[in-house]
């Protein structure tokens, strides 16, 4: 009985293993873990000239569609179309609409920062693609990386930039939001332009 019962455990054992690289399945356990535990994340919202309005941080932090603001049809059933966030921080909640909104998990970098705190003004010049400025600027951040996002706010202007060996993109539950999976870490993005490149485009 003990040997069938190991036996049982190695195999639901090699099973999740093996069902570890499938980024389905990775995104599927990353929403359990939002939805019951919350993420250790950075929510920070923006303008439409990209400077930041404010910026949060939690160990138990989520996001959701805020429910109670969907529409209904003439049945009275819900249209799932309301444009609120609903940001659990702990014990705190947190409703957001409107401006540029991204909240990345612990252990994501948005290299577009650390190249605006490192790159010369005479570098700076409208001649040159912003994105392969940084690829240039910060080689060796994106060395071996797979996948590269450039987000933007709504008029345009690059928010920020992350990178990834593997790099999925899913369907969040609220409008206007897009949820990705870098390497394992959840990155949401909320009424933003973004264009998700190959990285060997880029260089």
């Amino acid at each position: 009985m003990m040997k069938k019962k190991y036996l049982a455990v190695s195999l639901l054992s090699l099973a999740l293993l093996t069902l570890s690289g499938c980024q389905a399945v990775e995104n599927w356990f990353k929403n359990a873990q939002e939805d019951w535990l919350g993420l250790e994340m950075t929510v920070r919202t923006y303008d439409e000239n990209s400077q930041l309005i404010d910026r949060m941080s939690g160990k138990s932090l989520s996001i959701s569609r805020n429910k109670e603001f969907d529409s209904v049809d003439a049945e009275g059933n819900s249209k799932e179309d309301s444009s609120v966030l609903k940001v659990t921080l702990g014990k705190y909640e947190i409703d957001h609409v409107g401006s540029s909104l991204i909240a990345e998990e612990k252990g994501l970098t948005d290299v577009f920062a650390q190249y605006q705190k490192n790159v010369d003004r005479e570098e700076n010049s409208s001649s040159v693609p912003v994105l392969n400025r940084m690829v240039s600027k910060l080689k060796n951040e994106f060395t071996g990386k797979e996948k590269v996002i450039l987000i933007r706010s709504q008029n345009g202007t690059p928010l920020a930039t992350y990178a990834g060996n593997r790099v999925s993109l899913n369907k969040s539950d609220a409008p206007k939001t897009s949820e990705l999976l870098i390497d394992g870490k959840r990155l949401i993005i909320y009424r933003c332009d973004y264009t998700i490149y190959d990285r060997e485009l880029l260089e």
